[in-house]
């Protein structure tokens, strides 16, 4: 696919920002839209975006804008707001005139109420739209300041993916070409849950053993539903899949693994959300994955776990004792 010269990026937050950022130093023009005033005035008068990227001051070129429509006159759109106002922002769209051409999702989620994939709800409200994620290891701040990342982007076709590669290409941004748009979805959105699995861990000091085998028993959990939800395993131990849990579970620059750090020290999910904290893409993430693993007949003990934390107010040593207390097993049984 050639012809992309022009992108719209939706979603002025940190992530929307430093994507806006690669587009253009990969030599597009660029519109960001978002719907806070001052985020985009700040943008436009001093190439900052102070609220979501303290400390950046930018050189590149981009064309702020609070108008949705200026966003979609553009060759290709990249979806960067949160995972659970995807349908929302997919109504905005076509009540803005539509979008026929590529949607890149860069949110990582699973929409709580129906348990679809983004994906499946752009083809619910723009049927008309080419799908396309955009996922990988990669933190907001690290891109925004030009440090070398690595992400897949998928799309239905190899030409479409890319193109899409070449499009956003930048000097320290590696996009790598899939077609497999479910896996790469599913690796993003099951990571948050065990993200917050891994702050727990480390909030509560259980050390650095517990930490490992738990990022690896939550990858044999991300495997087992991707592979149910037919993604490909070279997917999931990829950039979208394993890259991004290690990442995730990893570091505090993660608001899903801080956020379970919280946890961990001893807060409950409701006391961070009556402080005011907002809560994490994991949270939502968690019950729905457990409601789709469960019909899909396998088990995920640790997204389980985490969802009786957030959900039923479990502590953090019961949440031990439950996973502790699991009957003995081969490693390669579910």
């Amino acid at each position: 696919m050639s012809g992309i010269a022009r992108i719209g990026v939706l979603g002025a937050g940190a992530w929307g920002t430093a994507l806006a950022l690669t587009a253009a130093r990969a030599g597009q023009t660029v519109i960001l839209w978002g719907r806070d005033t001052g985020s985009i005035s700040e943008i436009r008068a001093r190439k900052q975006n102070s609220r979501y990227l303290p400390g950046i001051t930018f050189d590149e070129d981009l064309d702020a804008t609070t108008d949705l429509s200026a966003a979609l006159n553009t060759d290709a759109v990249l979806l960067v707001t949160p995972a659970q106002t995807t349908r929302e922002m997919c109504t905005a769209i076509a009540g803005a005139g539509g979008f026929d051409g590529p949607i890149i999702l860069c949110a990582k989620g699973i929409e709580r109420g129906t348990g679809k994939l983004l994906s499946d709800i752009i083809r619910d409200v723009l049927p008309e739209a080419n799908i396309a994620a955009l996922s990988g290891p990669s933190f907001a701040l690290d891109v925004a300041r030009g440090l070398p990342t690595a992400v897949t982007i998928a799309a239905p076709s190899e030409a479409l993916a890319s193109g899409l590669c070449t499009a956003l290409a930048a000097p320290a941004f590696r996009p790598y070409a899939s077609t497999d748009i479910v896996g790469v979805q599913v690796g993003g959105a099951l990571k948050n849950v065990l993200a917050i699995a891994s702050g727990a861990v480390v909030g509560r000091k259980l050390g650095a053993s517990a930490q490992a085998a738990l990022i690896a028993r939550g990858f044999a959990e991300l495997t087992r539903i991707g592979a149910a939800m037919t993604a490909r395993p070279e997917t999931l131990t990829g950039l979208s899949g394993l890259g991004d849990l290690v990442l995730t579970c990893s570091s505090a620059q993660s608001r899903n693994f801080s956020f379970g750090v919280r946890l961990g020290e001893g807060a409950s999910a409701a006391e961070l959300a009556d402080s005011g904290q907002k809560l994490v893409e994991g949270v939502f993430t968690a019950r729905i994955a457990v409601r789709i693993a469960r019909d899909l007949g396998i088990e995920l003990p640790i997204c389980q776990t985490v969802a009786a934390m957030i959900d039923d107010g479990l502590s953090i040593d019961g949440a031990l004792n439950a996973l502790m207390a699991r009957p003995l097993a081969h490693e390669s049984a579910p």
